[in-house]
């Protein structure tokens, strides 16, 4: 800690669980990702507090109780200890307080709250008459409504359609500070991350939102906290549940100001309570806004389709856990999920990523240089002599990393640092590779030479476990008890030589042992979908897109001549050359409302690639993924921009677009066959 910025308080905090039912894999992503912001803050010298737990009261929880035969205390007390304190803490969540909002301690800083909304003139009680989601516990508009496949409107995420409910309740003044919000949200970008859900709250707020509803009968829902000042009524769940980020803190004797450093974690699902209704609470409290809401999207399954159990394609965390290693689970998922697109996940993909990143590219690294110093310096670890041109470029890249990774993870591109770290890994394999430290062992002259490459190992991987720690806790530390370094621990900045010479390296166990690949059952295989191969580069602009391809209904007689003039050859599709390809960054084209600039990666070639996406990806999700380049496609002018080839995407019949990508983690550059 060299400076008041690293010596900053950092708070963060996720959404509190809603207690009805076992967590979801959304639960589990959720809390990793904040985990690993905790724990790189932390890396970097921020006294860090982090709150997550459960929420406890409400409709939903009273009836799901009653179906269990139970009261609704036990059946939230098994719920909240055993099914997701339990499994946060074997998945080593870092949390520093686990609060649940049936604990005193929060219902007294509730009351407390409301009394001073109440006093202050901004609680009024009304009859209301509208539909209500008894999922989402709130009135919602017809506006939120989304048809399904039935033909009947619900609310996302419902099963049954809200009910017309009229009943008197009390009513928040929310509406009194939506100019305010709206005004602060216009001057402050970075209040909501990603881009998108800021835009979609803007929406929100620039038509009218009402009051909100505060308080339900208690002849209804007697599962609640009473309203101060009338016990006929308990506190509608979502004021009683936001409050839970100043009721940790403010219990354990810190100012409610506290709040002003929080960075919110939550699923895109709630975005609008924790834009709309908490902004509102807190300035009606007099409290200060929180500093930065994260919004993350949702994990699909590997199919790329929804999770759920009726499709058999849901992920049981318990069983994840049963399974794999926890650092496994966080490392994967944290690399495969962006914050502004859904993700998908699943076995193969686990098994795909454990394999190529952790086993080949870091174990690796690790048994083989420790075999290294055990065979060639009896397990010592050498000092280091006149480092060459290559040594100097691995000591550059080690002292500017850890300043990229938390600028990376600043701006939420977790999955983006975690590859700065790995593409670390990587160049230290390939150092390895070209120093061939096997051979410099047969020469008495090649000796010294020896001694700077295994130090050069041995302290890159140092640096690396470093830089990984927030992701992979657990194997980050037996990495470093295998290089002979203990129980050292190590801030998130820049240094290169803390490996004493004269380090015994202990070995051991492999760090990541390679699983096995899962079999896949071909009647488990998803169905295939109506969609086509879509041409996306040049179809709004200079020239026009060549026509799609889809496959017949009924195929066609061999002899039909427009049949034949369909086909292609197998050497007219060698002509083509598909390649893997990386992007490196994305923006919009100026005044071109389909057009974005992307700059991709290919091997060892940068590229610049003009596509007409925008409707679809904002320039944020696109970074670090992969995607499919036509590349010897001849280059063309959009708009003043030169387009060197194309990207692959899918459409549906309802003009849905969906990027051609990969369930394996391949290189750029890959040859797509």
């Amino acid at each position: 800690m060299t400076n008041q910025a690293s010596n900053s308080a950092f708070y963060i905090t996720t959404a509190i669980d809603y207690a009805n039912g076992a967590p979801h894999i959304g639960h589990v992503y959720e809390k990793i990702l904040a985990d690993a912001i905790a724990r790189y803050m932390r890396l970097a010298g921020r006294e860090v507090q982090f709150v997550t737990g459960t929420d406890e009261h409400g409709e939903k929880i009273a009836k799901a109780a009653a179906k269990a035969g139970q009261t609704p205390q036990a059946f939230v007390d098994d719920l909240s200890l055993r099914a997701f304190k339990g499994l946060w803490d074997r998945l080593e969540i870092s949390y520093d307080d686990f609060i649940r909002t049936t604990e005193g301690r929060h219902k007294r800083y509730v009351q407390e709250v409301l009394t001073r909304v109440h006093d202050a003139g901004d609680i009024y009680f009304a009859e209301y008459e509208g539909l209500y989601s008894v999922g989402a516990e709130r009135y919602v508009t017809d506006k939120e409504l989304v048809e399904g496949p039935d033909g009947v409107r619900r609310y996302p995420g419902d099963k049954d359609p809200p009910e017309l409910r009229r009943e008197a309740n009390y009513f928040f003044k929310m509406e009194k500070y939506q100019a305010w919000l709206l005004e602060h949200i216009e001057a402050n970008p970075e209040f909501i991350q990603p881009a998108g859900y800021r835009n979609e709250v803007l929406e929100m707020l620039r038509e009218p939102i009402g009051d909100l509803s505060i308080s339900r009968p208690k002849s209804r829902v007697p599962w609640g906290i009473e309203l101060p000042w009338d016990a006929d009524h308990v506190t509608y769940v979502w004021f009683d549940a936001l409050l839970n980020y100043v009721s940790a803190p403010v219990s354990r004797g810190q100012s409610p100001d506290v709040i002003g450093t929080a960075w919110h974690v939550i699923g895109k699902d709630i975005l609008k309570p924790h834009a709309v209704f908490w902004p509102t609470m807190l300035r009606a409290a007099g409290l200060p806004l929180y500093r930065k809401l994260v919004v993350h999207s949702h994990i699909l399954a590997e199919d790329g389709r929804k999770m759920g159990k009726s499709l058999g394609n849901a992920i049981d965390p318990e069983q994840l856990v049963r399974d794999h290693s926890v650092d496994a689970i966080r490392y994967t998922l944290l690399r495969e999920a962006t914050l502004g697109a859904d993700s998908a996940y699943g076995e193969g993909i686990l098994v795909s990523r454990l394999s190529s990143d952790l086993a080949n590219d870091l174990g690796n690294l690790l048994s083989r240089t420790v075999s290294m110093v055990q065979k060639y310096r009896g397990g010592v670890v050498p000092q280091a002599h006149v480092p060459s041109e290559r040594e100097h470029g691995i000591e550059a890249a080690a002292l500017a990393l850890p300043a990229e990774i938390l600028r990376l993870v600043n701006d939420l591109k977790i999955n983006m640092a975690i590859e700065a770290a790995m593409n670390f890994v990587r160049d230290l394999n390939r150092y390895i590779a070209e120093s061939a430290p096997w051979t410099l062992a047969k020469s008495d002259d090649t000796q010294s030479r020896l001694d700077t490459v295994l130090y050069t190992a041995v302290e890159g991987l140092r640096v690396a476990s470093v830089c990984l720690e927030a992701v992979i806790p657990a194997k980050a530390k037996e990495l470093r008890v295998q290089l002979g370094l203990g129980g050292q621990t190590y801030t998130l900045k820049g240094a290169w030589g803390l490996t004493p010479a004269g380090t015994r390296v202990l070995g051991g166990p492999i760090l990541f042992p390679k699983p096995e690949t899962p079999r896949t059952d071909p009647a488990e295989a998803p169905a295939p979908t109506d969609k086509k191969e879509k041409q996306t580069m040049t179809q709004t602009e200079d020239r026009p897109a060549a026509p799609a391809q889809t496959a017949p209904t009924h195929a066609a007689p061999s002899d039909t001549p427009a049949a034949t003039e369909a086909l292609i050859s197998i050497d007219d599709f060698a002509r083509i050359d598909l390649r893997v390809a990386e992007v490196l960054a994305a923006e919009a084209v100026a005044k071109a409302d389909k057009l974005l600039k992307l700059t991709v990666k290919m091997g060892d070639e940068i590229r610049t690639v003009v596509s007409g996406i925008r409707k679809w990806y904002a320039p944020e999700d696109l970074v670090g993924r992969k995607v499919i380049l036509v590349a010897n496609l001849k280059p063309a002018k959009l708009r003043g921009i030169e387009s060197q080839g194309m990207i692959l995407a899918a459409e549906d019949d309802q003009g849905n677009l969906d990027l051609v990508g990969l369930t394996l983690d391949l290189p750029s550059g890959t040859k797509v066959r």
